[in-house]
C-alpha cells in the first residue's frame, strides 16, 4: 500500500529492506525518493492519506515541513522519503546494506 501511494505520486528510485530480525524497532525500511521538496511532501501526503483511509494511522511524521527527509513511522513499516541530495547524503541502504532489499517491480521496469 505504502508503495502503491508512494508510486501514484511518481517517487522515484523505491526500495524495501526487510529489517526482521536486524532492528527491534521496526520490520521494514520504504525508502524512495522526490525531484523537488514539494514533491516529497505530496508524497508523504499520499502515503498518509492513503494509509488513513484503509484504518492506519502515523504513529510519527517528521520533516514535511522542509521536504529534505520525511519520515513517517507506522511502526512495523517506517517510510523514509527524501530529496536526492538528501538521500545521497545519509545513504541509508548503505547503513542498512546487510538487509534484504527489494525493488518494486514498478522501479524494476524503468532500469
Amino acid at each position: 500500500m505504502v508503495l502503491s501511494a508512494a508510486d501514484d505520486l511518481k517517487a522515484r528510485e523505491m526500495v524495501a529492506l526487510d529489517l526482521r530480525g536486524l532492528n527491534d524497532a521496526t520490520d521494514w525500511f520504504i525508502i524512495a525518493s522526490g525531484t523537488s521538496d514539494a514533491h516529497v511532501r505530496g508524497i508523504a501526503s499520499s502515503v498518509v492519506d492513503r494509509l488513513a483511509e484503509a484504518g492506519v494511522k502515523a504513529h510519527h511524521v517528521e520533516g514535511v515541513q522542509t521536504g529534505r527527509w520525511v519520515l513517517l513511522d507506522f511502526v512495523d513499516v517506517v517510510v523514509h522519503l527524501f530529496h536526492p541530495e538528501a538521500r545521497a547524503f545519509y545513504q541509508l541502504e548503505r547503513l542498512w546494506n546487510d538487509a534484504p532489499k527489494f525493488v518494486p517491480a514498478v522501479e524494476r521496469k524503468s532500469l
